[in-house]
């Protein structure tokens, strides 16, 4: 006798539902052990962690400027991962998207161009965008046309364009005025996004996140192309018996994943740093395939997901000034949390049956 699984004949609706709850339950009793292993005390470890986060004005403006690149990055990985298309170079797509925005924003200084401000806004973020998407369109080639596994190639490619970047902040794009130090150009000061909460360095790009991450709903939900998306996930060889354009449909997702990439990288420069360095992003694109992986691959999911995370990894810093648990734990949170949601979402669609035989 042998335990077998087997997929449940119709997943249910509410376990799909509080899989996100269970995960994060999970999670916690897990982690309360390392906490209490560490000698710390558990309740007082967990509510400054949440007091990190949440407790004030200034963490929770920490948490939102964390979250919204995290947002973006995983709504760029949701909508890849959902054609099973596995985008993994979210990170090199941020980069590039933000160097192509300070290339654009940055043309204000001595190059005689007097663009009005609306106009060189929206030219930079359709850079950033196009950055992202034709950075990723080559790996969607190699995949559609030679069958190279895209995992490889997306993860790869986040060395060479850090490479890249790293050429172009000590060489056409360094600031003359950073005395030595690699960076970028500064932004016009006018294509800055605004504050979201004053005197806090959130700002309105978590209302743009928020935005992308609706109409990424509608489109998958009311038009044909999200249709064809989620067709295309879910068999792929069946989508191509029944005529659909797979090939075309994979390369305009992978183009959408990677210009919402690209994106981030601009919204993070508009909103937050004002100029690219090699260390603006502590793993943005990589922790999106997390926030993806949790939100189950739904856009509105992700909003949520993104907060959580944000909320791990500030409030842990928080924590560990505080009581001596070391800041390492919200790595443990995250990753822990990510694989309990996998075997949740697994065991609501699947169920362990004897096998007799």
């Amino acid at each position: 006798m042998k335990l077998i699984l087997e997929r449940r004949p119709e997943p249910s609706r509410m376990a799909l539902a509080l899989a996100p709850i269970a995960a994060i339950l999970f999670t916690l009793a897990v982690c309360t052990l390392l906490v209490a292993w560490a000698g710390a005390p558990v309740g007082r470890t967990y509510a400054l962690l949440f007091e990190g986060a949440f407790g004030s004005r200034f963490a929770l403006s920490e948490t939102l400027t964390r979250a919204t690149p995290l947002m973006l990055t995983g709504l760029a990985c949701a909508v890849a991962f959902r054609a099973r298309f596995y985008n993994i170079g979210a990170e090199g797509q941020l980069y590039l998207g933000a160097l192509a925005a300070v290339a654009i924003g940055g043309l204000h200084d001595g190059t005689g161009f007097d663009l009005p401000v609306p106009v060189l806004f929206g030219g930079m973020m359709l850079a950033a965008a196009l950055a992202g998407a034709l950075l990723l369109l080559i790996p969607a080639l190699l995949k559609t046309r030679l069958g190279v596994d895209e995992v490889v190639t997306t993860l790869l490619g986040n060395f060479i364009v850090l490479l890249f970047v790293s050429m172009m902040l000590d060489g056409p794009m360094k600031d003359p005025m950073a005395m030595g130090w690699p960076q970028s150009v500064a932004l016009n000061g006018d294509l800055e996004l605004g504050k979201l909460i004053e005197r806090t360095r959130a700002h309105t790009g978590l209302l743009w996140a928020g935005g992308l991450a609706l109409g990424l709903w509608l489109l998958n939900r009311y038009t044909v192309f999200g249709f064809q998306m989620r067709a295309v996930g879910a068999n792929a060889h069946a989508s191509r018996f029944l005529g659909l354009p797979v090939n075309r449909v994979m390369l305009g997702t992978a183009m959408l994943s990677g210009a919402l990439a690209g994106l981030a990288g601009a919204i993070e420069v508009a909103g937050r740093t004002g100029y690219v360095t090699l260390d603006m992003s502590p793993g943005y694109g990589y922790t999106g395939v997390v926030v993806a992986m949790l939100a189950g691959l739904h856009p509105l999911g992700v909003i949520l997901a993104s907060i959580f995370v944000a909320g791990m990894l500030v409030g842990a810093d928080s924590m560990s000034r505080a009581i001596a648990v070391p800041n390492y734990i919200a790595d443990v949170i995250v990753a822990t949390s990510l694989l309990a949601m996998l075997v949740a979402t697994l065991f609501a669609q699947y169920r362990l049956r004897r096998n007799r035989a």
